[in-house]
């Protein structure tokens, strides 16, 4: 017989002695003849009950020797050498009764351990099973059911009612209402308008639809997600690998107990005894399930893990860097401000600054007409409209001829404007100029806002053992440094090529495990030379999460906050279920060989020790509640309201400074009616919305941050709120009285105002990154 033909025939073999349809079989007869053996004991047949109990131990011979022979095959010797050196021992010595409960051990065991993986891939596999086949393709002839492989970009498809969306693309119908979990791990469904983007994989929710596609199978969002969910396995993990390394030790280290208690006792029993105990068949697999369950928890909040073995190092990690655009912030720019001439309002330069970049596809332009719609204000339609690519658009709007953009160097700036190129070089923003028949009437600052989510998502990446948070940018150095400091990075690396971030990358991972964070085509390198890549899937690109390890498919950076303690949770629970079930195992082995312990009780001991483990294993499926306050229903709706609230009432705070600035400029009846007009919006808008904060959202949030001291400060900020607002009532009061604002009142106003605008901004950002922050 030659060697090929006899590794085929062992290949063979072991493919039938370890198919997944065993072990509940095996499970099945071992338990029986233990059962039946027992009976038979009971009745006083002792010579039929060990021909059962025979019987059961000969059942589990050629599965355990199928499983030896498996383990060869890849490579290493498993322990589960000690099981057919135990089960051999015991039918050499007629200890019948322990090689029926050796057999049973073996084959629950197995049985558990493959539910447990069954159990922790669950949601990797249902995001498998979830992928679409086909598309309802619309033609001229009607809608046919096409194979998703023959969607080309720009097919006209039908999504029904409950079906997954096949691939990226456009709504074509007036709304479509998606539930997105799957991709993101978030409950609350979505509605996206005519136009908007969709990835494929969310589930329609609503009606049907139709989809102009933006991209072809393989292309899509989901089909990545695919690609990346297929190679989600522990059997890589470096944890896994230590396992191994445990039982290259453990197993020399059972024979020799074995052999020595021979050599000492010369009771064959004894021996057969250190062999019972020394069979953890399930024990050092408690390592990938456990890998394979924090795999199974990270997916379920929209984290896609390649494999075990990113999860293990993730665990691991000590340096993180991240990119600025995208990750830490946005990715979008947004107004920050409108300051408008002493004889504009800053609303009314808003809506013509909107109402002209209603047509123009810029990203600046989009974010203005965002705001003017998110704060209601009624846009004009603009004719005439034309673009300078670099300068801006021009056309007219309501009868005059506006333009937005770059202001012309022959362009008069009066001093009010200069004070707003001093404050876009102070905050790191950009300024689009508002002319109004040839005369500068407004500007609109824009800038790239932190996520909400950065702050509290950097504490508590410090808090789980990152030591080291830099930031990675191709940015400016100033607007850079600026994020820095309010997040209170490490240090901060601004103006950067791809390649300067990948020896940057390369230079960190020297000192310490490395992950970089990122989205965009440029980070694809630095995300491929780290440790652990990590990509925001959600709205980042193609290449960076191709190269990426870990991709986060929800658009929220304290995903990978959540990741992190996931990881160090799992990979710590591996270890300690690998090592607490060896060191168990020793102490029942020594019992063994100093004959304290039979080889039945011992093998009962085994199957309690072996199921404990793989049990402990399982606890990483489960939340640390620590991680995360549990909110409720009520407490995260309200959340939501008060969030949109805070995007509605920019204008009031825009107003109130724009009071402020008003006195400080020329301080006559136009200040006078703009601080009057700011009262009016603190009146009816600011303060209602200051009291429900207080009276109900910081009591629904109390319970799940530990009782009501935690928003006392917050507290103590509305009633700061309120004691300036009533201070710039009260100056309107005396204003009124005496026929306009007096000299002596002037500075207290300022002050007032100022300072209520800035507590204001600390309020409004303080509550956005502690309590909104906290809402998926």
């Amino acid at each position: 017989m030659t060697h090929r033909t006899f590794t085929a025939r062992v290949r063979r073999l072991t493919t039938v002695v370890v198919s997944p349809r065993l072990e509940p079989v095996l499970l099945a007869v071992t338990a029986a003849a233990l059962v039946a053996g027992g009976i038979a004991w009971l009745t006083g047949a002792s010579g039929l009950a060990g021909l059962f109990w025979g019987l059961g131990t000969l059942s589990a011979v050629a599965p355990a020797v199928g499983w030896v022979l498996a383990a060869l095959r890849h490579g290493h010797a498993g322990v589960d050498l000690i099981a057919v050196l135990a089960l051999g021992g015991t039918l050499a010595v007629h200890e019948y009764l322990a090689g029926a409960l050796i057999a049973l051990m073996l084959s629950t065991g197995r049985a558990l351990e493959a539910a447990a993986r069954r159990r922790a891939s669950h949601d990797l596999r249902a995001l498998l099973e979830h992928a679409p086949r086909s598309a309802r393709r619309r033609t001229e002839a009607g809608v046919a059911t096409v194979p998703l492989s023959d969607v080309a970009v720009g097919d006209l498809l039908v999504v029904g009612p409950g079906e997954v969306v096949p691939v990226d693309g456009r709504v074509e119908s007036a709304a479509a209402v998606l539930d997105e979990s799957v991709l993101t791990g978030e409950s609350l469904q979505i509605e996206r308008a005519r136009d908007e983007l969709v990835r494929s994989g969310v589930v329609n929710a609503g009606g049907a639809f139709e989809l102009r596609s933006t991209a072809t199978e393989q292309d899509s969002t989901y089909a990545g997600i695919v690609r990346l969910a297929r190679q989600a396995s522990a059997e890589s993990a470096p944890v896994v690998r230590l396992a191994d390394r445990y039982a290259a030790w453990f197993l020399p280290l059972s024979l020799a107990v074995a052999g020595l208690a021979w050599l000492i006792s010369g009771n064959a029993v004894r021996t057969v005894a250190v062999l019972v105990v020394a069979t953890p068949c399930p024990l050092l697999l408690a390592a990938p399930v456990a890998i394979v369950s924090g795999l199974s928890r990270a997916s379920r909040l929209g984290v896609v893990i390649r494999d075990g073995g990113a999860l293990e190092n993730l665990g691991r990690a000590r340096t993180l860097l991240l990119d600025k655009t995208g990750t830490l912030t946005r990715g979008r720019p947004r107004v920050l401000d409108v300051i408008a001439a002493p004889d504009v309002k800053p609303s009314e330069a808003l809506r013509l600054a909107a109402s002209l970049d209603q047509y123009s596809p810029h990203v600046l332009a989009q974010a203005i007409v965002d705001t003017a719609r998110e704060r209601g204000l009624a846009l004009s339609v603009p004719t005439d409209v034309t673009e300078e690519p670099g300068r801006g658009a021009t056309g007219n709007v309501d009868g005059h001829q506006i333009s937005i953009g770059r202001a012309g160097a022959a362009t008069a700036r009066p001093d009010w404007a200069k004070a707003v190129d001093t404050r876009a070089l102070l905050d790191g923003a950009a300024v689009a100029w508002l002319t109004v028949d040839g005369h500068l009437a407004g500007a609109v600052l824009l800038r790239d806002p932190l996520r909400h989510d950065a702050p509290r998502t950097l504490r508590h990446l410090r808090a789980a053992g990152i030591e080291r948070l830099l930031m990675l940018t191709g940015d400016r150095a100033a607007p850079a440094h600026e994020v820095a400091a309010v997040l209170g990075l490490d240090d901060v690396r601004a103006e950067l090529s791809p390649a300067d971030k990948v020896a940057t990358v390369r230079a960190e991972r020297e000192h310490a495990v490395t992950v970089m964070v990122g989205d965009g085509v440029n980070d694809a390198p630095a995300l491929a030379a780290a440790d652990i890549g990590v990509a925001m899937g959600a709205r980042g690109s193609t290449a960076s999460s191709e190269a990426a390890d870990i991709v986060l498919t929800t658009d929220r950076v304290d995903r990978l906050a959540d990741a992190v303690a996931i990881a160090q949770r799992a990979r710590r629970i591996a270890v300690q279920s690998a090592l607490g079930g060896m060191l168990m195992s020793l102490a029942a082995m020594a019992a063994a060989a100093l004959g304290f312990l039979p080889p039945a009780a011992g093998a009962l001991l085994q199957e309690g020790i072996d199921i404990a483990v793989i049990l402990n294993a399982l606890r990483a499926l489960r939340t640390d509640e620590a991680a995360r306050p549990a909110l409720t229903s009520g407490a995260e709706a309200l959340i939501h309201r008060f969030a949109a609230e805070h995007d509605d009432l920019q204008d009031v705070l825009e107003s109130v400074r724009d009071a402020a600035d008003r006195l400080s400029d020329t301080p006559g009846p136009q200040a006078l009616a703009a601080v009057e007009e700011t009262h009016r919006l603190l009146t009816e808008r600011l303060l209602p919305h200051e009291y429900a904060e207080e009276h109900q959202l910081y009591p629904a949030l109390a319970p799940a941050l530990g009782g009501p001291e935690a928003t006392a400060t917050m507290s103590r900020a509305h009633s700061e709120i309120e004691r300036l607002s009533r201070r710039i009532a009260t100056h309107l009061q005396l204003a009124h009285a005496d026929g306009g604002l007096a000299p002596g009142q002037l500075d207290d106003l300022r002050s007032s105002l100022y300072g209520l605008n800035t507590v204001l901004r600390l309020h409004f950002t303080q509550e956005e990154e502690n309590y909104f922050s906290l809402a998926p």
